[in-house]
Order: structure tokens, then sequence, then C-alpha cells
């Protein structure tokens, strides 16, 4: 069950930075899950790592599943990865991010 992000999920951010986002991410950042249309939670979303929906490049879009999405919400990464909620989904630090 895989369709393509189309522009009406894009919101703000910029095509060529959708679309290289869309090519690196191609499962959750966070728990590793594979995206699937049939399952809510495992949907993809777009996801701003730092809540600032200015900040629009490929360091700070991702894709992750609606269900750490919705667990993150405007919490910062460091603070979401260390609770209850992270740890349940298996959350840890996305791999693009790692240095």
């Amino acid at each position: 069950n895989k369709k393509p992000l189309g522009p009406d999920f894009q919101r703000n951010i910029p095509e060529n930075v959708a679309l290289q986002v869309i090519e690196r991410d191609k499962k959750c950042i966070y728990c590793d899950c594979e995206f699937d249309y049939s399952i809510r939670a495992k949907k993809p979303s777009w996801e701003h790592i730092i809540n600032d929906i200015r900040i629009n490049d490929v360091n700070n879009i991702s894709l992750c599943c609606v269900g750490c999405n919705a667990s993150k919400g405007t919490k910062e990464l460091n603070v979401w990865l260390v609770t209850e909620g992270a740890k349940k989904r298996g959350a840890t630090y996305p791999n693009h991010l790692i240095k």
C-alpha cells in the first residue's frame, strides 16, 4: 500500500526539498516502520525535526509515521526521545542527522 506524497501534503516545503526527502526517507525516520497507507498510524507524514516551519531544508524536513509525529507533537527531539511514548514506539535519533 504505497502512494506518492503529492503536493497537497507538502504544505510549505519547497518541491526540490520534498523530492529529496521522499527519495531519502523510505521508512519512518524515528521508529523505522514501513509506511502503510492502510494503517493510519503508519502513514507517512511531513516532519519538521525542529518545530519551526521557516526551516525547510533537507536537514530539518523528514518523513515519519503519523504515530511518531503525533507522539512527538511540538516537543524538542531530545526531550521526546526519552518519553515513554517514544520508547514504546522504539523511536531513535534519525540516522541522517548523525554525523
